[in-house]
């Protein structure tokens, strides 16, 4: 493909016309009284009554819309005269290569670069190189008399060895490993096409097709050492083409002497200073790519050709936690990290609950309790608690719904299995656990990584407890919970993420009147990576819901909210019994 070639992907436009014109008239014609000239043409049938020629007519044109139905929605194969209609086989748009297909959905940002990057390294390998290179090594090196060896002098080289072999190993694999499939062909263009390097030094090392780490590009971006040649969103798209997904010293010096003792200390002192740090920076921040409504978390998308706003997109996953949970007026719900208390006041507000938020972050426990007051709502409805959720004066099994929205990373990974079983302690023993978590895919790609570091270095520093579904799954079950229900929702969160950088962008004056340039785009390239990795698979989010796993729990009062993302249970459809 030439730097000029563009991806064309099929418009709904033409044949939206089509309908609503040729179709539309054929349908309308139906419904007029055959003129002389129609009459003559239907020779045996011109002497039909005009009532039974009404009926035949009613009938075809019922039978062409349902005909038009189901080529819109996918059920059958559109006739030629449609044209380029979305969807139909025979008029697929592909990315180069053409091997893998293209889309256009209004409700996301659709990829023009769909490529695989280089993936996962082998565990194994890792392991064998750590315990057998130093045993290879006390054998080569010439002033090493074999009756020294010994398993005391061979665990103390696996010890003093072990890292730097990792580290050599992943950066080795990182910049040598293959991709995982190579059936989307890259463009090929030089890194001026997408890259403005302002840095002398930045510019003589990469230029040309020498791609640069996106490390050390995202970095200088901060810096403004380096600006994009376009929209940052649309760049990142094709960012395979001039980016390269290597593990740099940098990203090794984060990990070993910042994210580690992090993970490893992970105080609740810390937790207190991490979130205050984030969430306290101000509320006309975070207002300005979330909106109004002001949830950090993902929405639900519910039409894939309407590009639903963030408004809708949230009230949609507010409604389902409610319908997953069964709640009811009197239920005593409470919400672990509440955030700005907006799920407390809606659940309040419309289901009748009675709900406490707990959050660490002042300032949303002020906006949290304001909200709830401005809908009408008092302190003994609903109320935001500026505390742990450990703290709380109430006995044990005293809530019969609890929700955690997005929290849980936060607890990190030493934690987790504790702050599962305190959920566990506070819920009653017929209760229901709604857990929202993001997460990340088992076979990763040297890229999921590099975001994830990034992610943990600016966004939610001591957030390490997104993993692997397997994982959370693991730990709930062994906490004593049963699952009901579980979705993965990444896509959803693109879609939401995608709403945000738009607000984002909206209020770019504003951000950087009152927070400067860096930090303006360190959200910018949070946002805009953030869409594609969750579009990818990289970052994804699971929704699960839960209850005690005991012979006492009242598993069938749970059946009428038993349903996923969107249920579909076709009530008030008659069926045909086939036995």
């Amino acid at each position: 493909m030439t730097e000029n070639e563009k991806v064309s992907i099929p418009e709904l436009g033409s044949n939206q016309s089509y309908l609503n014109g040729e179709l539309g008239m054929r349908m309308t014609s139906t419904t007029n009284e055959p003129s002389a000239s129609d009459r003559s043409g239907l020779g045996a049938v011109a002497n039909v009554p005009s009532d039974e020629i009404q009926l035949r007519d009613d009938r075809a044109r019922e039978k062409l819309a349902a005909r038009v139905n189901d080529i819109v929605h996918g059920d059958a194969e559109p006739p030629k005269q449609f044209g380029n209609l979305a969807g139909s086989s025979d008029k697929k748009t592909y990315a180069p290569g053409g091997k893998v297909r293209l889309t256009k959905y209004a409700a996301i940002k659709n990829a023009v670069l769909p490529a695989e990057g280089n993936g996962s390294f082998n565990n194994i390998h890792l392991a064998l190189l750590i315990l057998f290179g130093p045993a290879i090594l006390l054998r080569v090196i010439p002033f090493v008399k074999p009756s020294w060896f010994g398993w005391v002098s061979y665990f103390f080289l696996v010890a003093l060895l072990g890292v730097p072999i990792a580290i050599a190993y992943w950066t080795a694999m990182s910049m040598y490993g293959a991709r995982i499939n190579e059936k989307v062909q890259l463009p090929n263009r030089p890194i001026e096409y997408y890259l403005d390097i302002k840095d002398p030094v930045l510019a003589q090392k990469y230029s040309g097709h020498n791609k640069i780490p996106m490390e050390i590009f995202y970095e200088a971006y901060f810096d403004q050492k380096i600006d994009v040649k376009g929209e940052l969103l649309d760049v990142m798209e094709y960012r395979w083409d001039w980016a390269a997904m290597h593990f740099t010293p940098n990203l090794f010096k984060y990990v070993l002497f910042k994210m580690l003792p992090d993970v490893l200390l992970h105080s609740a002192r810390q937790d207190e200073e991490q979130i205050r740090d984030n969430y306290d920076r101000g509320n006309d921040f975070h207002e300005w790519f979330l909106g109004p409504q002001m949830i950090y978390t993902s929405g639900i998308v519910t039409d894939i050709h309407r590009e639903e706003t963030l408004e809708e997109l949230q009230d949609n996953k507010l409604n389902l936690v409610c319908s997953k949970l069964g709640l009811k007026p009197g239920d005593r719900v409470l919400d672990i990290g509440c955030g700005w208390g907006t799920f407390a006041a809606f659940a309040a507000k419309n289901y009748g609950a009675d709900v406490t938020g707990v959050t660490l972050a002042r300032e949303q426990a002020e906006f949290g309790n304001a909200r709830i007051k401005a809908n009408g709502l008092s302190s003994d409805q609903a109320r935001i608690l500026c505390m742990d959720y450990r703290d709380i004066p109430v006995q044990r099994g005293y809530y019969n719904k609890i929700v955690s929205l997005e929290m849980a990373e936060h607890v990190g990974i030493r934690h987790y299995s504790k702050f599962l079983s305190n959920v566990y302690d506070l819920l009653d023993d017929d209760g229901v656990f709604l857990f929202q978590v993001a997460g990340l895919r088992p076979r990763w790609q040297y890229w999921d990584l590099i975001w994830g570091l990034f992610m943990n270095k600016y966004i939610f520093p001591g957030a390490d407890a997104s993993c692997a579904l397997n994982w959370v799954i693991a730990k709930l079950e062994n906490a004593g919970f049963e699952v009901r229900s579980c979705d993965v929702a990444g896509i959803h969160y693109s879609a939401t993420i995608d709403r945000w950088l738009k607000n984002w962008l909206k209020n770019e004056p504003k951000v950087k009147a009152k927070y400067g340039e860096s930090l303006w785009r360190i959200w910018l390239f949070f946002l805009s990576s953030s869409i594609l990795i969750a579009r990818e698979g990289g970052s994804s989010v699971f929704q699960i819901t839960l209850t005690k796993n005991l012979n006492a729990t009242h598993r069938i009062e749970g059946v009428e909210s038993h349903g996923n993302l969107l249920p579909r249970p076709n009530k008030g459809k008659t069926y045909s019994s086939v036995y």
